[in-house]
């Protein structure tokens, strides 16, 4: 079984002067909600996400050797300008991962990002954020360590990732993945997120359209969220609820079940926003136009008989979620029935992806 202390490095066998990467990252979708964390960024209950292919974090990474080793010197740029609200967050995660990567203090970063997406809005850019920074950080320690394995780089890059950022690590690889010890999955684990690779392929090109109901910062951060929690009344009930319904998606996910899908990721989405509703103190993310969106799915799945569903991150945006079959009908519904309801008429079209990408 994986251990922190397999990733703790050996002496690193070359140096590098200076020099640059650039990765992207894509934003996932949770199918079964992660909701509750112990230390160490440790979740509560194990989670099963889509990866996505346009909602993503392009992150450029430059380094240089610095004579003081030792404090954590970066600047960071995001969107081209200075951002300093970033900046503890960065702090933070580089003293959490300072014992995996310990030339941290050895170098001065210059972190440059942009996302494609609204950040901070309920479409996990964080997840998306931590991921890009944790591939180019590892691009860093492959070059000075040069008998790394690709399957060590994964691992180890979703392992910091999640320090970061806990849903990060299933941002670094694979279409499905699975956070989690999980007793129905060989080699699942709480440090990283593992590829699931039994998945019929009507959900390998799975569609995902995001409805921007509300572009603005959400009230209540995931990480308050998560610790609510902690003495929550309903926690071990949704803990082992989580567990059955990831076994179930599994299922669904192999043979290709959309109906059992749509089951699933329905009742995730609203338990997810009921543990919220709740917790104390309590707090409501959707807005009305969230409600309108979902009455409108239902209504227009019982006509058709199209499975498209809805799924919602910790925030009042909507995820369509719907065959590549169906686009071109679906697509025309949420032109016609649901834009209207999004902020200033906008949403993202996009679609089941892979994970980082080197640029």
């Amino acid at each position: 079984m994986a251990s922190v202390q397999d990733f703790i490095p050996q002496p690193y066998t070359a140096t590098d002067e200076s020099g640059s990467f650039q990765w992207s990252a894509p934003s996932n979708l949770a199918l079964v909600k992660y909701w509750g964390k112990k230390a160490n960024q440790i979740p509560a209950n194990p989670s099963i996400s889509l990866t996505l292919n346009n909602c993503k974090t392009v992150t450029k990474l430059s380094f240089e050797p610095k004579e003081d080793n030792g404090a954590f010197s970066f600047d960071l740029l995001f969107e081209g300008q200075p951002k300093e609200s970033f900046r503890p967050k960065i702090e933070k995660f580089f003293e959490r991962v300072h014992p995996y990567l310990p030339f941290l203090t050895q170098y001065h970063f210059t972190i440059d990002t942009h996302n494609t997406f609204p950040h901070s809005s309920g479409i996990a850019s964080s997840a998306s954020g931590m991921a890009a920074l944790a591939v180019n950080l590892m691009s860093l320690e492959r070059l000075l360590n040069q008998g790394m394995t690709q399957e060590y780089f994964d691992q180890k890059a979703s392992f910091l990732a999640r320090l970061g950022s806990g849903s990060a690590c299933r941002s670094v690889t694979g279409n499905v993945v699975i956070w989690g010890n999980h007793a129905e999955t060989p080699g699942s684990t709480d440090l990283y997120g593992v590829e699931y690779t039994t998945v019929a392929d009507v959900f390998t090109t799975y569609q995902d359209t995001i409805l921007l109901v509300d572009k603005g910062e959400k009230q209540v951060s995931s990480t308050l969220g998560h610790d609510l929690m902690h003495g929550h009344p309903f926690a071990g009930q949704r803990f082992a609820q989580a567990h059955t319904n990831l076994s179930a998606m599994k299922t669904a996910l192999a043979t290709g079940d959309t109906d059992a899908f749509i089951k699933i990721t329905e009742s995730e989405a609203l338990t997810l926003h009921a543990m919220m509703m709740t917790s104390n103190p309590y707090f409501i993310l959707m807005k009305p136009n969230t409600l309108q969106i979902i009455n409108k799915i239902w209504e227009f799945r019982a006509e058709t008989g199209i499975p498209v569903c809805f799924t919602l991150d910790a925030g009042a945006n909507v995820h369509v979620l719907y065959p590549q079959a169906n686009r071109e009908a679906v697509t025309g519904f949420i032109k016609s029935d649901l834009a209207t309801y999004c902020q200033n008429g906008q949403y993202i079209e996009d679609q089941v992806g892979y994970g980082a990408a080197n640029l």
